[in-house]
């Protein structure tokens, strides 16, 4: 059931068309991401949402209630570009966020005290921000953002500035958000990332959306009919037997077995495959090639910029 709806938002700056017809549906407690190049309008679809930009045309709805002022307090923001106070400190900061956010003093230092535990920054609360680093002023931007427990969460880049344990850290918090209800918006250029924590996304493209759909499906549509094979047996033999119906993508060899991808022509089916291959020797392993989300957002801004 759609949560968040966005029908037809269009933004200009300066004669520059930042969005064009933009329409995508949330699904209420799901990750969804929000793709494309720098540029695209990603950006200025999220500010649009927490209402830092108004649309020139089209609305928005959350819970079928048109967007209203009050809805800032229900959500949570974590922008691309870092907003902290580099003189404040750590605890007086998310302090003052929070009471933004209409939380008492009492509850923030309560939400603070778990946040800083699950995010291991015990002890940081007296610290400036300045004397931080990078990765741990994202963790205290990160606070911020979610420590009036928010019904949406919109995320901007969020891993910027992460090492890879940090990272995976985040990402793990990430989804027990989710799976407390959170509904959350993920713009990002790690398609890493995205593969691991959305369930639908949309990509944006120069200022017009061009996909949008469940992750797992708009994959399995761009499958091409490719298999991967871990063979044992004559597998030179097997190359020579194979006729116009299939074609080599890619083949090694590794100790006694041997991988090969073969994309199947004309009407052949898994299963031809699968007798063909056990003439010559046995299957360890049989499995469709589906591409990862990176080669489909190459592949359909690529096809972007050749047509236009």
């Amino acid at each position: 059931m759609t949560y968040i709806c966005a029908q037809n938002i269009s933004k200009e700056f300066a004669n520059t068309k930042a969005l064009n017809n933009v329409s995508v549906s949330i699904a209420e407690g799901e990750i969804f991401g929000l793709l494309g190049p720098n540029g695209a309008g990603k950006t200025t679809f999220i500010r649009i949402l927490n209402q830092i930009f108004t649309a020139d045309s089209g609305s928005i709805t959350i819970n079928s209630q048109s967007l209203a002022a009050a809805d800032v307090h229900r959500m949570g923001y974590l922008p691309e570009e870092r907003g902290l106070y580099k003189k404040m400190k750590v605890a007086e900061q998310i302090y003052y966020f929070a009471a933004l956010k209409g939380m008492s003093r009492h509850n923030a230092q309560h939400e603070l005290n778990l946040w800083t535990e699950r995010l291991q920054i015990q002890n940081w609360e007296h610290k400036k921000v300045e004397e931080l680093s990078k990765g741990m002023q994202q963790k205290i931007q990160f606070i911020v953002s979610v420590i009036h427990k928010p019904k949406i969460l919109v995320l901007d880049e969020p891993f910027s500035g992460f090492d890879p344990v940090n990272a995976q850290r985040l990402k793990e918090e990430i989804l027990r958000l989710k799976a407390e209800g959170m509904t959350i918006i993920l713009s990002t250029h790690n398609m890493n990332s995205v593969e691991e924590l959305c369930n639908s996304i949309a990509l944006i493209h120069k200022s017009e959306k061009i996909l949008e759909g469940n992750l797992a499906h708009i994959k399995q549509s761009f499958a091409k009919n490719q298999y991967r094979i871990r063979f044992s047996g004559y597998v030179d033999t097997l190359m020579l037997s194979l006729n116009t119906s299939y074609k080599i993508i890619e083949q090694h060899k590794e100790d006694e077995q041997s991988e090969f991808v073969l994309e199947l022509l004309d009407n052949s089916s898994a299963n031809d495959v699968i007798r063909h291959c056990t003439q010559f020797g046995a299957i360890v392993s049989f499995s469709q090639v589906i591409p990862d989300m990176h080669s489909i957002f190459i592949d359909l801004v690529s096809r972007e910029q050749t047509n236009k």
